[in-house]
């Protein structure tokens, strides 16, 4: 038997870990020199970089809806702060720099959490790995330079409805966990972040068009059995193409997936199936 991690024995030494987590963050942003991005406009800057959304309530095997329906709650508290901060030249985003910490008091609700044994459960802010999500995807259709980001590490649901290449999502969690991005352009991006009746919007805005547009392709997507296990296999590659002539002048692999599936195997399609 695998010998257990010390946040493994009891719920009082997770929490101890995780409170250590967070001291830990706590004393090395006390010496970080990164300039963070705090200034917001009340006006959207002009041109449209990318756009996306994704939709809030879904039906999850084995997922309470109430932790969905929590998670909206979460998401919109979240987002306030995030919506229509700018982001100059040389500065980083941070999810946790700009969002502050969650908690009931400021009216966070339990939502759906991923535990460290990599399971689901839930938690107080539960379920702003979407709002983070949803800015990844945008940080990715641009030039933008991510400089932290902790990938789910598991295959935790199926495929129902999915919009974007699998695996480009990140984990979020206060506040050692954190999502990062740098602008290294020489012109201001900006998060326009809303919710409407069904759905997470987000835009990344800027002051003048780009010389090049950006796509992100899934390749080698398919299943495989590993002892007892199956794996999700996929490479997500990100295509830089020049606006002026349509050339792709860049292709760059941003992820390599060796997920393991951590949903009902029933539900894997078998055609997907691959035994190399």
């Amino acid at each position: 038997m695998a010998r257990k991690l010390f946040c493994e024995i009891s719920p009082l030494t997770y929490q101890i870990s995780y409170h250590k987590e967070i001291l830990k963050r706590h004393l090395r942003n006390l010496n970080d020199r990164t300039k963070f991005a705090d200034e917001k406009l009340g006006v959207m800057l002009p041109v449209v970089v990318k756009s996306h959304s994704s939709i809030l309530l879904r039906k999850l095997h084995g997922v309470d809806m109430r932790l969905q329906e929590n998670k909206v709650n979460n998401i919109l508290l979240a987002s306030a702060p995030i919506n229509m901060l700018v982001i100059h030249p040389g500065e980083t985003f941070s999810f946790w720099h700009t969002v502050k910490s969650v908690s009931a008091r400021k009216g966070y609700k339990e939502g759906l959490v991923i535990t460290s044994k990599g399971e689901v459960g839930s938690g107080i802010g539960g379920g702003l790995c979407q709002l983070a999500n949803l800015i990844h995807w945008l940080v990715l259709n641009s030039p933008l330079t991510v400089t932290e980001l902790h990938h789910h590490s598991d295959a935790l649901f199926p495929d129902e409805r999915r919009r974007v290449p699998f695996g480009t999502g990140t984990s979020i969690l206060f506040n050692y966990l954190d999502y990062r991005f740098r602008n290294d352009t020489d012109q201001d991006m900006q998060l326009v972040i809303w919710v409407d009746e069904e759905s997470l919007l987000g835009e990344l805005r800027t002051t003048k068009e780009l010389p090049y547009r950006y796509r992100l392709i899934e390749e080698n997507n398919h299943f495989r059995k590993e002892g007892e296990e199956y794996y999700r296999i996929s490479q997500v590659y990100q295509l830089v193409i020049s606006r002026e002539t349509g050339e792709t002048i860049d292709r760059k692999l941003v992820l390599d997936n060796h997920s393991r599936v951590l949903y009902d195997h029933s539900l894997i399609p078998q055609d997907q199936i691959r035994d190399e």
